[in-house]
């Protein structure tokens, strides 16, 4: 039996390539835009929903933006309806 080595793994992260989407920040791999995911968080939309949506998000994709949009924007761009929308670690 031949031992496989494993492909290390690489979190997804929000990054801005002028080459990709003329530079609008994007989730790492995709064409997924980071505000596209955030105004499905903003909107009440679940985690399901926006995979769903979007199937070629990686699994910590919607992490990722929670991540970016706080550090780049601070918290309260991350209310939904007057509360916070839930963090990383949620199901929703």
């Amino acid at each position: 039996m031949v031992a496989v080595p494993k492909r290390p793994v690489i979190p997804a992260a929000v990054v801005s390539d002028p080459s990709v989407m003329s530079g609008a920040p994007v989730v790492r791999g995709t064409r997924v835009q980071a505000s596209t995911i955030l105004a499905y968080l903003r909107a009440g939309h679940s985690r399901r929903e926006i995979f769903e949506d979007y199937p070629s998000l990686p699994v910590d994709g919607i992490d990722a933006v929670i991540a970016w949009a706080e550090a780049t924007y601070g918290r309260d761009c991350l209310m939904q309806q007057g509360r916070p929308i839930e963090g990383p670690l949620s199901d929703r």
